[in-house]
């Protein structure tokens, strides 16, 4: 690959292993994209000839003669291995070209898609919080190096048997994500931090923690980023409002929910006002506590006002900007420089090229640090 840069692919039935030499030839692209909205997913470009092999292999292994091929793409960057996917194999896509060549294209999504497969619709959880409910169903999926996080909600609520006993509807990926709703949680499974490992994490959103190498522009010679390009939208901002039933008076009491907690910092200085009021439908059915958090997770999703998005080469930055995690920004001028959250980020990897594809936002101008961390 590049100097100081290495690539490994790995697929095999349930456990991946090394591809061979010639699969690795005929590899010409790599795409890897991570978002915070949806599942992440992936993109193998290659190029092989009409008859090759490889490409009746590729087709059978993603059809219903191996129901699982698993997908690891792992980059090593200075004796550093970074995983950048750890998925299955969904679709395969076949261009004819000239001279005997044929372009194969495999595309698949993170361990996410395994979770989506079967509907396990009516299976009782008695006297079980919700965490326990999600800790249980992700408990089958550790044969795939599924490890969970579930952060419990600020008050749990067991459920009385002679009352209620909660029972699961449709699979497990829609059940867990309405579960995350329901609390102001999110779920998604990340990669890593070591190959055949995967984190899968059910909690708050958390805007926090040690940033990344900070992104310069207009630095000279510390510039690291190729284009980077910012935008204000005051006008996306929404004020939402839940609604409280009170068992005395039977009536409804509205309460205006923050953007921002402990967990969602604000990583802007001045914050613009929201001009729309958005109220939640059912709230009122929960708890106060847990209408709260429903609000709060709905705020915080419409208070990004300011976004950017931009392009780097990995070989200049020096690492691999990952996605949920902070970032800082140098060079843009008072109003956008500062920490932004990196809502997604999309790897094209070809033959003597590493490139990133990122897209950042934040709730207001003017960071709230005197200095952006290098």
């Amino acid at each position: 690959m590049i100097k100081g840069i290495n690539l490994t692919l790995m697929i095999g039935p349930a456990v991946p292993v090394p591809v061979s030499q010639e699969v690795l030839e005929a590899l010409t692209s790599v795409k890897v994209t991570s978002t915070t909205e949806g599942a992440s997913g992936f993109e193998l470009t290659f190029t092989l000839s009409n008859r090759s092999p490889l490409t009746t292999l590729f087709l059978l292994s993603g059809g219903n003669s191996i129901p699982l091929v698993r997908v690891m793409i792992v980059v090593t960057i200075n004796g550093t291995p970074e995983v950048l996917m750890d998925g299955v194999m969904t679709n395969h896509e076949i261009t004819p070209g000239q001279s005997g060549q044929s372009t194969l294209t495999v595309i698949g999504e993170d361990l996410t898609r395994v979770m989506d497969y079967i509907d396990f619709s009516g299976i009782p959880y008695p006297a079980m919080p919700v965490e326990a409910r999600i800790a249980l169903i992700l408990a089958k999926y550790t044969v795939l190096g599924v490890v969970p996080v579930v952060i419990p909600t600020m008050f749990t609520e067991v459920p009385i048997p002679t009352q209620q006993i909660p029972r699961q509807q449709g699979k497990d990926l829609g059940y867990i994500r309405e579960l995350a709703r329901d609390a102001g949680y999110i779920f998604y499974i990340e990669p890593g931090p070591i190959p055949g490992m995967n984190i899968a994490y059910w909690g708050p959103e958390i805007k926090t923690g040690i940033p990344q190498p900070a992104l310069n522009i207009n630095m000279d010679a510390h510039t690291n980023v190729e284009t980077l390009s910012f935008n204000f939208n005051s006008e996306a901002k929404t004020q939402p409002i839940v609604y409280i039933h009170n068992e005395l008076t039977k009536v409804p009491i509205p309460i205006p929910v923050p953007d921002f907690s402990l967990l969602n910092p604000p990583l802007g200085m001045v914050l613009p006002i929201a001009k729309n009021i958005n109220q939640i439908n059912g709230a009122a059915k929960f708890s106060p506590v847990k209408a709260a958090l429903a609000g709060i997770a709905q705020a915080s999703g419409t208070s990004d006002v300011v976004t950017a998005s931009g392009s780097l080469n990995v070989l200049r930055y020096g690492h691999v900007l990952k996605a949920r995690r902070l970032v800082g920004v140098r060079g843009a001028g008072t109003a956008f420089d500062g920490l932004y959250y990196v809502k997604s980020v999309t790897h094209n990897i070809k033959r003597g090229e590493y490139k990133e594809n990122f897209t950042l936002s934040r709730n207001g101008l003017i960071s709230t640090l005197p200095v952006v961390p290098v």
